[in-house]
């Protein structure tokens, strides 16, 4: 009897469980009572723009779906690197991401999101992602990648740090360095004289901990979200890429959606976008400073150098499509 009892409470579990976020995805929110659940994953940590805007987007869908849709946030790669979370969703384990450049090795002009001295500064940026060329890309996106687009953030701009100072590619000799897997990047500090190698972030702390790698290129919020401070004592201002990433959705869950619940997580992208602008305007600033305040030192490098060292890679690397958006980009006021 003990025994037939608990198989019985077993198969209960069972078909509960069988009734999870996949049924009511199907069903769109369509008021089967059925809660539509969410896994959003990236590589920032708590304290990061991009998890703080994350949690508005999250509080704004979940009051404002009734109850129809869960966000779930993993921050720090938790539910794994950033190529990996994008190959989840499209085997449908996961659904939600944040990327930019990356996206390239799906679709090829997303490489323009961040083409090494392309952008002269953060309004040309806005300028770009907000105009037809950054409409072409989404597009590209959603068509060759199944990610939706729901809001964007812009970037600081990305910088090299060591533990040496580097004024101009004529100190890269011998310089072991970190890169996302964007072969664009790998092309450009190759040919201003560093030896680049792809890794995930979540590895380069230890890679620079170790000695694998002498050095690494982000933006100061993710050099300061990700502890560098601790094994990198420069941040050199080369400032090479000014860009943008997106935060997105897979085509196949977004699609899935009533329209009524569409609007709402259009809704909670734009105000997530704005609230997101806010605390970049806030933030930068003092994240600098407290990277100063742990002991970087800020370095003032020959940038003109730089650009002529990686400009002619960029342009040997690029398809003639991507170079004729390329040279719209850089037309852009």
């Amino acid at each position: 009897m003990k025994k037939k009892l608990l198989t019985g409470i077993f198969a209960s579990v069972l078909v509960l469980g069988a009734c999870g976020s996949n049924e009511g995805s199907e069903e769109g929110g369509s008021g089967s009572g059925e809660t539509i659940e969410w896994r959003f994953g990236h590589l920032a940590d708590e304290n990061h723009i991009w998890h703080q805007t994350a949690l508005k987007f999250e509080e704004l869908v979940e009051a404002n779906s009734d109850g129809q849709m869960e966000i779930t946030i993993y921050p720090n790669n938790s539910l794994g690197g950033e190529t990996d979370t994008i190959n989840s969703i499209q085997a449908g384990t996961a659904d939600m991401v944040i990327s930019g450049e990356t996206l390239q090795n799906w679709a090829p002009n997303a490489a323009l999101m961040a083409v090494p001295y392309a952008f002269r500064d953060i309004d040309h940026v806005k300028s770009v992602v907000e105009g037809e060329i950054g409409e072409q890309i989404k597009q590209e996106i959603s068509d060759e990648a199944g990610l939706t687009a729901l809001y964007y953030h812009t970037r600081a701009p990305r910088n090299l740090t060591s533990n040496e100072p580097i004024t101009s590619p004529d100190d890269l000799s011998g310089f072991s360095m970190r890169v996302p897997n964007v072969p664009l990047f790998l092309d450009v500090w190759q040919a201003a004289g560093a030896a680049p190698q792809v890794m995930d972030f979540n590895e380069v702390f230890t890679g620079l901990q170790q000695g694998v790698i002498d050095g690494q290129e982000n933006p100061v919020d993710l050099i300061q979200s990700g502890g560098l401070a601790e094994v990198q004592d420069y941040v050199n201002r080369t400032e090479h890429v000014y860009s943008w990433i997106y935060i997105l959705v897979g085509n196949e869950q977004y699609n899935a959606l009533s329209d009524d619940l569409k609007q709402v997580v259009q809704d909670a992208a734009a105000e997530a976008q704005t609230f997101g602008d806010e605390l970049y305007e806030a933030e930068i600033a003092e994240v600098e400073q407290e990277l100063m305040d742990a002991g970087m030192e800020f370095v003032d490098v020959d940038q003109d150098a730089f650009r002529e060292a990686m400009t002619p890679a960029v342009e040997s690397s690029l398809s003639p499509e991507q170079l004729e958006l390329y040279e719209q980009i850089l037309a852009v006021e």
